[in-house]
């Protein structure tokens, strides 16, 4: 346990204030992709596995609170306290929508088809825009009881998430009828909601608490006390045998699902950490802090966390890591495509 403690991230640099929003793509045939949001209004997109900066997406005048990044990677969208949420393209970096609000938008989402953009703020709204019907009026579900902090999607779209700033709970909305369907009961504000990639489970953070709710039933199924008040959390995507959770005392911390001990403690944030996120494969995690820098974390092979030992500890190991990682690599996508595919979207996104 305690080599893991000296894991050595990859930094991040590029963002001129603190950066609160981080999103992984799904894993497409050229690679996966993150999308950070910042306060310095410019988010970035990065290669994924190396976090090379690909391109910044220029635009924006104010604070960038959320972002993410479409099931292909080819379009982003980010919400913003200039009272705008923008849809990109990925590839060229310009704008294809921009969508006025009439005050802060705090979050916003893709829908899993891609054809929808979720919206929510301090407007106390949620609107869902028509991608192929940009210049149509967005639909309206009913009134949020609290300015919005989070949003998401879940059951092949049927289903939205949200939370609030100022209140606890994550409410669900029945797509069809707008209605608030079910309440999950949290103390405190929920600061970070996240879906599970097999659809299973809700992670939340409120406070120093990390809940996974059931996705399905709306059930709690495990709850756990954090060392202290985190921020956010995210379950790891391909065996969800453990979790990550980050907040303001500036370290990000890995904990075993079932029993919520803690795995592993990483330091090297100066500042609050506002978001912590796994990559699509579950082999490295990202953090966002008020430092202004994203680090991103090797958890090296999940199927046997002995091979980390042997890693930290000689060539043999690392031999082994390697391989499994290539091996990874070649399932999920084929890297000459990954290679060309990413310098053409440096060039292009790039000249900015």
């Amino acid at each position: 346990m305690d080599k893991k403690k000296l894991t050595i991230p990859l930094v991040c640099h590029g963002h001129s204030r603190p950066v609160v929003d981080l999103f992984y793509s799904p894993i497409t045939p050229d690679g996966f992709f993150l999308i950070s949001a910042s306060k310095d209004s410019s988010p970035m997109l990065r290669n994924g596995e190396t976090g090379d900066w690909i391109g910044t997406f220029e635009g924006h005048k104010g604070a960038v609170w959320s972002c993410c990044l479409d099931t292909n990677a080819l379009r982003a969208a980010t919400a913003s306290a200039d009272f705008s949420a923008k849809v990109w393209d990925a590839l060229s970096g310009d704008v294809l929508h921009s969508f006025e609000h009439k005050h802060i938008v705090r979050a916003c989402a893709f829908s899993e088809d891609t054809h929808l953009l979720l919206t929510g703020g301090m407007e106390k709204v949620i609107r869902i825009y028509d991608l192929h019907r940009p210049d149509a009026p967005p639909r309206e579900v009913d009134k949020s009881p609290g300015s919005v902090r989070t949003v998401a999607w879940l059951h092949s779209d049927q289903t939205l998430l949200s939370s609030c700033t100022d209140m606890g709970g994550v409410r669900l909305w029945d797509v069809r009828s707008g209605k608030i369907v079910q309440t999950l009961e949290t103390k405190s504000s929920v600061t970070s909601a996240e879906v599970s990639q097999d659809g299973r489970y809700i992670t939340t953070a409120d406070g120093s608490t990390v809940k996974f709710w059931d996705a399905n039933y709306f059930g709690l199924v495990k709850s756990h006390d954090m060392p202290s008040t985190v921020e956010s959390a995210s379950l790891e995507p391909k065996y969800g045998k453990k979790f990550i959770a980050g907040g303001e005392d500036m370290w990000i911390r890995v904990f075993d699902f079932h029993t919520g001990e803690e795995i592993a403690c990483n330091k090297g944030h100066h500042g609050p950490v506002h978001c912590v996120r796994f990559s699509p494969g579950g082999e490295s995690y990202a953090s966002g802090s008020e430092d202004g820098t994203i680090r991103i974390w090797q958890t090296g092979p999940l199927t046997n966390d002995e091979t980390d030992e042997l890693a930290a500890n000689g060539p043999v190991g690392k031999v082994k890591v390697n391989a499994d990682e290539v091996s990874q690599k070649i399932e999920g996508f084929h890297i000459s495509d990954e290679e060309g595919k990413s310098k053409e979207k440096e060039e292009v996104a790039g000249n900015e």
